[in-house]
């Protein structure tokens, strides 16, 4: 039998997970003296390296002593709640990362709460010990706080802290100890990780918690193995959540080490293997023995909060940037996405046109950003939150959001939250000058809401916010305050209509930048819209003039990208997503079909 120890790295949104992930692997000697490899090497796609966020799980496995440790890297972001949850089903024990400053966030009771539910046993590392502000007792008081407000067991409460800095490998079992390196930690993941159950004796039982796909051989289903041996070859069977059994064979089984895959003949109970030759597979299906069937309890995955219309790009523009612009290759990718990402469903509503819930804004932009840099052309409308019938009662998503602001702002932003009908539940001073507000607020108050407090803190408050509860509908949430600057022309905006324009509000382009009728090329400085004409140069005399051609000075553009402009746009119009633009737009460009439509 090997000796096999499971473990998931679990916190909040940039606590350090990934980091820690590197020094694992840097420290047990996995990457040999030879071999280059990036910071942050988990996150593997350009998206996660640019945004410094971990989107999918993903999992590795590394070497210490005689054993075999597999470790699955989560994301901390609440729009990817879903995979933590099944991801915590595969393992046995949790590494629980907290920032020794920021303490207990509101991903870090999200992650606990299931964790705690589903009995696993937890190592608490206070990660960033090395910052300034760092305040580990107080830090590892919150923990044990929380642990008692979520009905945590004697054993959960009994908890190994291990101190760290994982960006500079260091870790140690007392503040008072000298600096070590992560040997501390690697024995207690030896000593406090309960040993995975089960006997490789036993009829084969495993389940696929994740999904990936290849060109080459399909898709590929990774799975833990709780019961039995699996064979390169072997005859399975595949149960799914709704009763279905579909038989087939494994065609190529993949073992994991370091960032490495590797083929191999056959795993035993206890393991985390990816497989491929099922083509229907799904995140959830046991992998049971045709001859002795005995499925694993199907897995819960959280429903979808948000949605938004994808539609063909339909603009004067069409066509001109991006390479896929029909609706058949808009739906083909779209069920693409639907394979791999469980968490996501897409339904058609229309001619070329397709709704996608997902958990979040932030799941759904970074499908668009994916897309856009595919070469693909599309519109998106406003997000919507998803509204169920409860008994009869209409209800709608509720968020749990907490803000760290300036104590000198946090009452211009408490008022503006009032306003989109959130209830405040507690206010803590985090000294520093800071404080840290907790609200309920439904999940419709929280679109378009980030801008706004970014401008409201100068941009230094914090913003977090995961997925609470539904609740009866809470009427209508205030919107965006201004109105759109509208162009009434098609061609290229002139540096000389935009100058005139700069007083009427702020402006989203920059001169020679091509602009069609109904396009939204800046935000009013009132709540009405207004249709302007950016492409009007000056007009020229025969008469001299004195100061006439003085410089003209333009204020610089406000960027607008993908999710600011997702934020900002309100129900009739869309946005224009293209590979080299994001515009702005109405749904309808006519001026007249628009005063039509208002009636």
């Amino acid at each position: 039998m090997q000796k096999i120890r499971n473990i998931a790295v679990i916190a909040h949104v940039d606590h350090g997970k990934t980091t820690l992930v590197d020094g694992l692997l840097e420290q047990s000697g996995t990457f040999g003296s030879h071999e280059q490899h990036e910071e942050r090497a988990m996150d593997s796609n350009d998206l996660e390296k640019e945004r410094g966020i971990t989107i999918l799980s993903k999992n590795t496995a590394i070497r210490y002593k005689d054993h075999k440790i597999n470790i699955i890297d989560t994301p901390g972001h609440a729009d990817f709640g879903g995979e933590v949850e099944r991801v915590l089903k595969m393992v046995d024990g949790v590494l629980l990362l907290v920032d020794a400053y920021e303490g207990v966030m509101p991903q870090t009771k999200f992650v606990v709460k299931k964790m705690l539910a589903l009995g696993k046993i937890p190592i608490v590392v206070i990660n960033k010990i090395d910052k300034d502000s760092a305040d580990p007792d107080r830090v590892v008081d919150e923990v044990f706080d929380l642990f008692a407000d979520m009905g945590a067991t004697e054993d959960q409460q009994d908890f190994v802290v291990v101190y760290a800095a994982a960006r500079d490998g260091i870790a140690k079992m007392d503040m008072s100890d000298p600096d070590g390196n992560f040997e501390c930690l690697f024995d207690q993941i030896l000593e406090a990780i309960p040993v995975p159950d089960g006997s490789k004796d036993n009829p084969a039982q495993a389940q696929v918690f994740t999904l990936d796909y290849d060109n080459y051989v399909g898709k590929i289903g990774i799975a833990r193995i709780f019961n039995g041996t699996l064979n390169k070859g072997d005859q399975i069977m595949l149960a799914k959540a709704d009763g279905e059994q579909v038989k087939g064979k494994i065609s190529k089984l993949i073992g994991f080490h370091g960032l490495n895959r590797m083929e191999i003949d056959s795993a035993e109970a206890g393991d985390i293997i990816a497989f491929a030759g099922m083509e229907t597979v799904d995140v959830g299906d046991s992998v049971v023995d045709p001859t002795n069937p005995m499925p694993l309890d199907p897995m819960h995955i959280e429903e979808p909060t948000l949605s938004v219309v994808f539609s063909v790009n339909d603009s004067p523009l069409a066509g001109t940037e991006g390479k896929h612009v029909t609706s058949n290759k808009l739906r083909e990718r779209l069920e693409a996405e639907m394979t791999t990402n469980v968490a996501m469903k897409c339904e058609v509503v229309g001619e070329g046109k397709f709704r996608v819930s997902g958990r979040g804004e932030l799941q759904i932009t970074v499908l668009a950003e994916n897309m856009r840099r595919e070469d693909f052309e599309f519109g998106i409308s406003r997000p919507e939150v998803i509204v169920k019938e409860i008994d009869g009662v209409k209800c709608e998503p509720f968020e749990h959001l907490v803000i760290d602001v300036p104590e000198e702002l946090g009452g211009g932003v408490i008022e503006r939250l009032g306003k989109r009908k959130a209830e405040m539940k507690s206010m803590i001073p985090m000294g520093s000058g800071f404080q840290r507000i907790e609200f309920e607020i439904p999940a419709r108050g929280l679109i378009g809401f980030r801008g706004q407090f970014l401008t409201d803190t100068k941009g230094e408050g914090i913003m977090n916010h995961s997925f609470l509860e539904f609740r009866a509908y809470s009427g209508t949430v205030a919107s965006r305050q201004y109105g759109a600057l509208i162009s009434t022309e098609n061609g290229a905006a002139v540096a000389y209509s935009i100058f005139n324009l700069q007083d009427r509000g702020s402006m989203f382009l920059n001169p020679q930048d091509k602009v069609y009728e109904g396009m939204v090329i800046g935000e009013h400085s009132r709540s009405n819209d207004l249709s302007v004409n950016p492409i009007k140069g000056k007009q020229q005399s025969n008469v001299r003039s004195s100061g006439a051609d003085d410089a003209i000075k333009l204020v610089p553009p406000r960027d607008m990208n993908l999710e600011k402009a997702l934020e900002w746009i309100e129900d009739d119009e869309l946005l224009e997503v293209t590979p080299k633009h994001v515009r702005i737009r109405k749904r309808h460009l006519n001026e007249n079909d628009r005063k039509r439509n208002a009636r």
